[in-house]
């Protein structure tokens, strides 16, 4: 009653039957072509067509990404004579040809996935609406074995659903479906019963199957199939053209489940075979939920008989029910939450709450520039902790207190304003560096001259600094205050024109004045090497979950609250296009599956194109790994930045998830699942811009000539004042 699908030709089939056997009106299987002799024979025969796009096909396997194996590429192709189409095919072997068919399947269903369904066998009782889903099943390569039961033959009323043809009409439903499958993939197994759903052969079907999908007309074969499936505690799976309705019914895990959700009562599969159409009409009207019925099919159903000849289908509603179906298979495969329950994917009443994306269209990202308004700061108090509060910070999350009176300046880390990448507040501690050195240079242009003492506090406030000004000169930092003021993070691709040596070399300089080193790499193969680490470390920071949601609230999207701190995305210098992309990237779930598949390589593309396109890469570093050291790089950071914009070069900072960690225990803190791969790249990082072993790096700089951004980060407004830009 089950026959195979597939099957070896002998000569004889050719020679003595003259293809009589072979073009049988039930055939259903496709037959695999090995010996030369008769493959030559089918060739010659002019009442067979001869179909050979293998080399084509071969072509398009070598294009895949990523390449596949040699293995791959050398196994053996096949010829697969069809015979109710008397036609002969040529194509890859099975593993190629599952490769390159099912590739576009990828990233919707990863390979691994792909493989672990590839092992399910699944049984399709009812091929009209079941015509559709064994379909959806094998396109998608959801199962490594499909069976199909049905004893009605094709006719021209099923047409208006059955993706049949007029050329199928009288042939076995089960054949019908056969046929297609096998005219899509001929290497996945298909057994056919011409039964359909009884008592005789029922049991036999089942045997070995995984999931179940029944869409039988008749009630009582509803219930036989499920007694049979729940003893053998198999998942069934039924659609219903109306509404998009999918029952799931989990025998699998509740073997004691009632049938159909216990909607029928114990009513068992004999009882209702003996009962008239009529009689059966309050069941099926339960099982369907008849108050959940669109309007259309209810009142069809009063018209069953009377004006129609039975209840009304659409093709429409079959594929929906099919594209469900599969969506359930795929869960149940893969072991994702698939529970027992009913659930309506209800087309009509989404489209009829249809909305026009104009109607709330995007407000357009603002200009953020200090506006004509802004009053300057008032008395040199004012003065010095505006300069300070200038200062740049990680995500702009400016984690400082600042007090000023005319002659003296307080600096206090701000711990709530910490973050992941900030490890133990390093990141925090180049920040009230850098403020610091914008308190001096606005003090030395005001005649002040004093120094910073650093101190570490307890641990509401880890690190401290207390600056008292007197009168003094201090004119190299005096003519840096403009400069100071008009200091911006432009995140613009420029050119990668060299840098004057007399520019690299007074940058070092202004590193080494305020306690940091700075190593620039400007040679390109270095600059492509070191693009390569921070992509890549960028990529982690993407797929670790806490590094992602904390990079994602630093941006600021039109409309959104707090724009006083953060970066504003249109700072990022990117095109519509890719704002597009972002917006997608700071979703979570998408983050998610992408950590799953080990993949997301273009999540580094960007900053691997950024820094490529520098002029140079410079890295501030600084000896020692305390606090108070990570504040004197900063004030190094911030030398070297006003001096590189007072040369005309743009400046943004490229931070890697690693830069703070000291060792494993701070990297298994980033990013648990990444941290071996962070100490390689680390490692390398340091090795690639020579620095030592007791040196901490502050801060990475990308170094290009671009254009002035047009939009500056804004401050958050201290006590009494307004909002400030920069």
């Amino acid at each position: 009653m089950i026959n195979e699908n597939t099957r070896q030709i002998n000569p004889t089939d050719i020679e003595n039957s003259e293809l009589n056997e072979l073009n049988d009106p039930d055939q259903h299987q496709p037959i695999f072509v090995e010996s030369e002799s008769t493959l030559d024979r089918l060739r010659q025969d002019p009442r067979i067509a001869v179909v050979d796009q293998c080399r084509q096909q071969q072509r398009a396997l070598l294009e895949l990404v990523p390449a596949v194996d040699a293995e791959l590429l050398d196994e053996p192709a096949r010829w697969v004579y069809y015979p109710w189409r008397r036609s002969l095919v040529h194509l890859l072997g099975p593993v190629a040809f599952n490769r390159l068919r099912l590739d576009r399947n990828r990233n919707l269903i990863s390979a691994e996935e792909q493989r672990r369904l590839s092992r399910l066998r699944i049984g399709v009782v009812g091929l009209s609406v079941g015509h559709a889903i064994a379909h959806n099943l094998a396109v998608e390569g959801l199962c490594g074995e499909i069976r199909l039961t049905d004893f009605d033959e094709l006719e021209l009323a099923n047409l208006n659903r059955v993706p049949g043809t007029v050329f199928d009409l009288g042939l076995n439903k089960a054949v019908v479906a056969a046929r297609r499958i096998a005219e899509i993939d001929p290497y996945l197994r298909v057994r056919i019963d011409r039964l359909g759903a009884v008592q005789e052969s029922i049991d036999q079907f089942l045997t070995g199957l995984d999931v179940v999908v029944e869409e039988c007309d008749s009630l009582d074969a509803k219930v036989l199939v499920r007694e049979a499936a729940r003893a053998r505690r198999l998942p069934v799976l039924m659609t219903t053209g109306d509404r998009g309705l999918l029952d799931v019914e989990r025998f699998d895990l509740e073997p004691a489940r009632p049938i159909l959700h216990g909607l029928l009562g114990d009513i068992a599969a004999p009882d209702l075979a003996g009962l008239s159409s009529k009689d059966k009409v309050p069941h099926v009207l339960r099982i369907l939920d008849a108050p959940q019925l669109s309007a259309r099919m209810a009142a069809s159903l009063v018209e069953v008989g009377k004006t129609l000849t039975t209840w009304p289908q659409l093709a429409a509603e079959v594929v929906l029910g099919a594209t469900v179906v599969a969506n359930a298979v795929r869960r149940i495969g893969l072991g994702e939450p698939m529970p027992s329950g009913r659930v309506r994917v209800d087309v009509a009443d989404a489209l009829d709450r249809i909305g026009d994306p104009l109607a709330n269209p995007a407000t357009p990202a603002p200009a953020i520039t200090a506006p004509a308004g802004t009053a300057a700061p008032a008395g040199l108090a004012d003065i010095l902790a505006d300069a300070a509060s200038r200062a740049p910070s990680g995500g702009n999350i400016q984690p400082w207190h600042i007090e000023a009176t005319d002659n003296r300046i307080s600096l206090r880390l701000a711990t709530k304003y910490t973050t992941a990448m900030d490890v133990g507040y390093r990141g925090s501690a180049v920040a009230l560096g850098a403020a610091a050195f914008n308190a001096r240079v606005a003090a030395a242009a005001h005649g002040l001259t004093g120094q910073v003492h650093w101190s570490r506090g307890d641990e509401g406030t880890p690190l401290f600094g207390i600056a008292e000004f007197s009168p003094g000169d201090a004119p190299e930092l005096a003519e840096l205050y403009e400069p100071m003021l008009a200091r911006e993070t432009n995140r613009l691709r420029g050119t990668s024109a060299p840098i004057d040596a007399d520019v690299l070399d007074g940058l070092r300089s202004a590193a080494r004045e305020q306690g940091g080193e700075l190593s620039i790499l400007h040679d390109r193969a270095q600059i492509e090497t070191a693009a390569g680490i921070l992509a890549e470390a960028d990529r982690i920071r993407y797929l670790t979950p806490t590094l992602h949601r904390e990079m994602m609230s630093e941006l600021r999207w039109p409309g959104d609250p707090d724009p006083d701190a953060g970066i504003d995305v249109t700072t990022l210098g990117l095109d519509p296009a890719d704002l597009v992309v972002l917006d997608i990237l700071r979703r979570p779930e998408v983050m998610a599956k992408l950590a799953d598949w080990n993949a997301g390589a273009a999540l580094g593309e960007d900053t691997y194109e950024r820094v490529t396109s520098s002029s140079a890469l410079a890295v501030v570093s600084v000896r020692g790994r305390r606090l108070t050291d990570y504040a004197l790089g900063g004030s190094a950071v911030e030398a070297v930045w006003v001096g590189a914009q007072r040369h005309g070069l743009a400046v943004q900072p490229v931070s890697p998830a690693f830069l703070y960690a000291h060792d494993d225990n701070d990297r298994q803190g980033l990013s648990p699942g990444h941290a071996d791969a962070l100490r390689d790249l680390q490692y390398d990082f340091r090795r690639l811009t020579g620095t030592e072993r007791d040196e901490s790096q502050a801060l990475v700089l990308r170094l290009s000539y671009a254009p002035r951004p047009t939009i500056r980060s804004r401050r958050r407004a201290r006590a009494g004042s307004t909002p400030q830009y920069g």
